[in-house]
């Protein structure tokens, strides 16, 4: 279970530059481009209300040199101020579902008719990409120098500024990268860890504000499905 929420840890970094207007913190450089997206990105953080996209993962793990690729759905609320709500469902190579909804998260791992229930902040602790969401702007700049913006285009022909965060204390992770597209949205994080694995998360065909509840954020499962609580 820890192994597989600790891949959602590159999704939630993403989440938390979408949820929170990003500090302006830039050296001479690159403060022109910096200015620049964070208009855009100030504008999507006001208007975003939902959000539904395809979603790729790949997890390079440095120690045999590979990389594991998934993909599948993605469905967001941003809670600004709180926690916030989202389902990720894994659709290949194998289905799984991760929920986190109001504090608690719900992963179920079909293959073996279970699924994981607990309190967010007791189940995903280990995460600490996981506190973005509830961190504003200014605990951002504190925690976070922000530099090596530049423009640079994805597979897709997506146009995107990329940049880098660089935690100001000891992290589980060295660095993350974001890349945010035309219109503000970021949609491509990096995650490196001090090991040297790295976590890949890309967001495609997004869709901004369509009709959303938190009711179909929500797992509903058959009575026969294991429930372990943790």
């Amino acid at each position: 279970m820890n192994n597989f929420v600790k891949s959602a840890m590159a999704l939630v970094l993403l989440f938390a530059v979408i949820l929170v207007s990003v500090p302006r913190t830039a050296n001479a450089q690159n403060a022109g481009v910096i200015s620049a997206v964070l208009n855009k990105m100030e504008s999507n953080y006001k208007d975003l209300k939902s959000l539904r996209s395809s979603i790729s993962m790949e997890k390079w793990d440095n120690q045999i040199k590979k990389a594991d690729k998934v993909g599948g759905w993605v469905l967001y609320l941003p809670a600004k101020g709180k926690n916030a709500n989202f389902r990720v469902d894994w659709t290949t190579p194998i289905r799984e579902t991760l929920s986190v909804v109001d504090g608690q998260y719900m992963l179920c791992r079909y293959r073996l008719n279970t699924c994981y229930q607990g309190k967010n902040k007791d189940g995903m602790k280990q995460n600490s990409a996981l506190t973005f969401l509830n961190m504003s702007s200014t605990q951002l700049k504190s925690s976070f120098d922000f530099k090596d913006a530049y423009n640079e285009t994805l597979w897709g022909g997506v146009a995107t500024t990329h940049f880098t965060l660089s935690p100001k204390t000891n992290t589980s992770y060295k660095y993350a990268e974001v890349w945010v597209d035309g219109n503000g949205m970021p949609v491509q994080s990096k995650v490196v860890e001090n090991n040297g694995d790295a976590t890949t998360i890309r967001l495609m065909n997004v869709e901004r504000n369509i009709p959303l509840s938190v009711d179909q954020l929500k797992l509903k499962v058959d009575g026969n499905v294991k429930i372990v609580k943790s």
